[in-house]
C-alpha cells in the first residue's frame, strides 16, 4: 500500500466536505447529497484494486 493512495482519499474527502458545506449554506441540500454520493463512488473506485487484492489474499490464506 502506498502513501499516495491515502493522500488521494484524504484529498477527495476534504474537497467533498468543503463542497457540501458550501452547498448546504446556499440552501442546495439535494446537490450536497449528490456531491457526497459522488465522493463515495470516487473513493471506492480508487480503492477497488486494493479491495480485490485483499479478497485474493483472504482466499489464499484460507484455501478457498
Amino acid at each position: 500500500m502506498d502513501i499516495s493512495l491515502i493522500l488521494k482519499v484524504a484529498g477527495v474527502g476534504i474537497l467533498v466536505s468543503v463542497a457540501c458545506q458550501l452547498l448546504t449554506k446556499a440552501g442546495r441540500d439535494e446537490q450536497s447529497m449528490l456531491v457526497t454520493l459522488a465522493g463515495i463512488v470516487v473513493v471506492l473506485l480508487l480503492l477497488i484494486e486494493q479491495i480485490a487484492s485483499l479478497f485474493e489474499l483472504i482466499c489464499t490464506v484460507f484455501g478457498f
